[in-house]
């Protein structure tokens, strides 16, 4: 029987601001590490290609299209792996997946489908200061991604990126109500999963610092593959007014479901030891 282990995926698209950090955090985590960058036109791929070049585990896949991402991950269907999907905007505390990962590698959360953690949807983030501000999940949903594929035996179909849609079949006994909320059950202080979500600070040295922000400062959030899905018409005139006046397409995905309850700051020194 094969050991446990841990495979993490990350899928960017110019993210050089915060990805270096992002996949830095879980290097220790991860028994392997998948980097998909998709087409990225700022300094993000060669932040990629150094990560890969320093740490053994790491390993970098250009992909001409997100739904290739799926394919990287779609073959441990089955076997004792658990999948850790995270993007360019998600720090982790690398403390805290130091002890999750115990926990994971014992089997203590071996019966659950999946695992949620506990979430600040950042707009305002300062590495040097050690602080961070926004809007907790919960209330907000939580964006965590970390699955058990020991427990079905396929994830194929349409999957328009990594872990999204698609066809997934079960093994006897689970199904996919098999999600563990820890960020329910511990606080944000308690929490040994949490991420800071960068979604409204500046994500890419190709994107404008200031213009583009609100009165309280924090920059409209990109869309992502949900904005597309659920507001396509929206999204399409949305895209093309932006274009039209050199502005980005803001995520109505993002502003609906991670800017929800009182706007808190935290310490986030041991995000960025």
């Amino acid at each position: 029987m094969s050991a446990k282990q841990i495979v993490g995926l990350v899928l960017v698209r110019n993210e050089d601001i915060h990805v270096g950090r992002a996949v830095a955090n879980i290097t220790a985590f991860c028994d392997r590490i998948l980097l998909a960058d998709h087409r990225s036109e700022d300094q993000t791929p060669a932040i990629l290609a150094d990560l890969a070049a320093r740490y053994p585990h790491v390993e970098l896949h250009p992909v001409a299209h997100p739904r290739e991402s799926h394919a990287l991950v779609s073959g441990y269907a089955g076997s004792d792996t658990w999948v850790f999907a995270v993007d360019g905007d998600e720090i982790y505390d690398p403390a805290g997946l130091a002890e999750l990962r115990t926990r994971i590698l014992a089997g203590v959360y071996d019966r659950w489908w999946m695992i949620f953690g506990n979430v600040l949807n950042c707009d305002w983030v300062d590495a040097a200061g050690g602080d961070a501000a926004g809007y907790l999940a919960p209330p907000c949903r939580s964006i965590t991604k970390l699955y058990n594929f020991s427990l079905i035996h396929a994830w194929d179909g349409d999957t328009p990126e990594r872990l999204h849609g698609g066809r997934i079949v079960f093994k006897e006994g689970f199904d996919a109500s098999l999600r563990l909320n820890l960020h329910e059950q511990i606080s944000w202080e308690e929490s040994v999963f949490r991420c800071l979500h960068t979604c409204f600070v500046r994500r890419s040295s190709a994107e404008p610092a200031a213009e583009n922000a609100g009165a309280d400062g924090a920059l409209p959030a990109r869309e992502n593959i949900m904005d597309l899905h659920k507001y396509s018409l929206t999204a399409w005139i949305r895209r093309l007014y932006a274009r039209l006046t050199g502005r980005a397409a803001v995520s109505v995905w993002k502003l609906e479901r991670y800017r929800r309850g009182p706007r808190v700051r935290v310490d986030a020194a041991s995000f960025f030891r």
